[in-house]
């Protein structure tokens, strides 16, 4: 503490003053001046010579403009998100086109085949609670037994996370296969349901479907694939 009237040993300079008033030892000066050369002619009492300091309530980075590095990522991520639900209500489209009736036993599951596709390969997006939703949205579409398609698709989403690290893997062929088999335990799914409800068992043609989903199988597949490898090919 100094008394009152007493200068301070070692007072701040005005606006203006080089860095000579600060240091006055010549060779820490020298030194200041060699590694920090726009110190030379900066006063360190002008206010004006460093950024005002936030307010309270404001954060460091309020009223910068975005990052333009930010913009592109923020893009493809919405034409992933896009994708992915557009596909979903194409299948849906698909699956409420009307067929003649020779041909409408043998209509593949195309809801099924979309939602496995895309629990192979981005399983964060597809889970029990989207599978259930999905499903659920399919039951108020077609006008079928409420929980329905909710159900199945349940089952069969679970079953995909369940062995997905051995699907992404496989073969088409494989892959190929393994969707038979899930679309057939589909086809037991709704033959219980059904059953519970007291609708009589399905003529043999019931059983043509699966069949049908395993040979489009890939086709589904390369062409989700495509697009999303264009999407990868964009971001490069």
């Amino acid at each position: 503490m100094f008394a009152h009237g007493c200068p301070h040993p070692n007072p701040l300079p005005q606006a203006g003053e080089g860095i000579e008033a600060v240091v006055p030892f010549p060779l820490a000066r020298e030194r200041i001046e060699r590694d920090f050369p726009p110190l030379l002619h900066v006063g360190v009492s002008n206010e004006h010579d460093f950024p005002p300091l936030p307010l309270a309530g404001e954060g460091w980075g309020e009223g910068k403009p975005e990052s333009p590095s930010r913009r592109p990522l923020m893009n493809r991520n919405r034409v992933r998100a896009w994708l992915f639900a557009g596909s979903i209500a194409f299948a849906f489209l698909l699956q409420l086109m009307p067929l003649p009736e020779l041909l409408a036993p043998v209509k593949p599951y195309w809801v099924g085949l979309v939602l496995i596709y895309w629990a192979i390969e981005t399983p964060e997006r597809v889970g029990l609670g989207f599978a259930f939703m999905v499903g659920l949205a399919g039951d108020l579409l077609s006008g079928q037994l409420l929980a329905e398609q909710a159900l199945r698709l349940v089952v069969m989403i679970f079953i995909v996370l369940r062995f997905r690290a051995r699907l992404r893997f496989f073969p088409m062929w494989q892959q190929a296969l393994a969707v038979f088999a899930l679309l057939l335990n589909d086809r037991i799914v709704v033959i219980m349901v059904r059953g519970f409800a007291g609708d009589p068992m399905p003529a043999a043609a019931f059983w043509l479907s699966p069949l049908v989903g395993m040979m489009l199988w890939p086709f589904v597949f390369l062409a989700l694939d495509d697009l999303r490898g264009r999407l990868r090919v964009g971001d490069s």
